[in-house]
C-alpha cells in the first residue's frame, strides 16, 4: 500500500489524500451506532461513532483485514457542527479502534440516515495485500 501525496501539498491530519494498493478488495457496507443485536447503547455522537468503527473493524476481520488494510473510508452524519466541536473527542475514538491507520475519507452531511437513532453511518472499501 502507499499513500499518494503530491509534491507541495500540505499533510492532511487523519486522513489521506489517495492510497494505492494490490490485493483482494473488501467491501464494509455501511455501518452505524449500534451493537450486533442491531440494538443503540446510546443516541451520543461519540459513543455511535466508536461502535460503527468497532463494527467496521469486526466486518473487516471476517476477511482477514484489518484497519491498516483501510484504503477508503466515507462517513455520513447528521450534524456537522457537532462533528466539528467534538474532532478531539472523535479522534481519540477513532485511535481507539483503528489506531493510527488513516485512509482516503471523505464525511458528508446528510439530513437523516435510514435508522431513526443513527448519528453516524461509516462505509469502508479495504484491499488486502496478495501474499508473496
Amino acid at each position: 500500500m502507499k499513500h499518494l501525496q503530491p509534491p507541495g501539498w500540505a499533510t492532511p491530519k487523519g486522513y489521506a489524500n489517495g492510497i494505492a494498493a494490490r490485493g483482494t478488495l473488501v467491501f464494509v457496507g455501511g455501518q452505524i451506532g449500534w451493537n450486533a443485536q442491531q440494538q443503540f447503547e446510546s443516541d451520543d455522537f461519540i459513543d455511535q461513532t466508536r461502535q460503527a468503527l468497532q463494527n467496521v473493524h469486526d466486518v473487516l476481520a471476517c476477511a482477514g483485514a484489518g484497519p491498516q488494510d483501510m484504503v477508503r473510508m466515507t462517513w455520513y452524519i447528521t450534524d456537522r457542527v457537532e462533528y466539528n466541536a467534538r474532532l478531539r473527542e472523535l479522534g481519540e475514538a477513532y485511535r481507539s479502534v483503528m489506531g493510527r491507520h488513516f485512509p482516503a475519507m471523505t464525511c458528508v452531511e446528510v439530513s437523516a440516515l435510514v435508522e431513526e437513532r443513527a448519528r453516524v453511518e461509516i462505509e469502508v472499501t479495504a484491499v488486502v495485500p496478495d501474499q508473496t
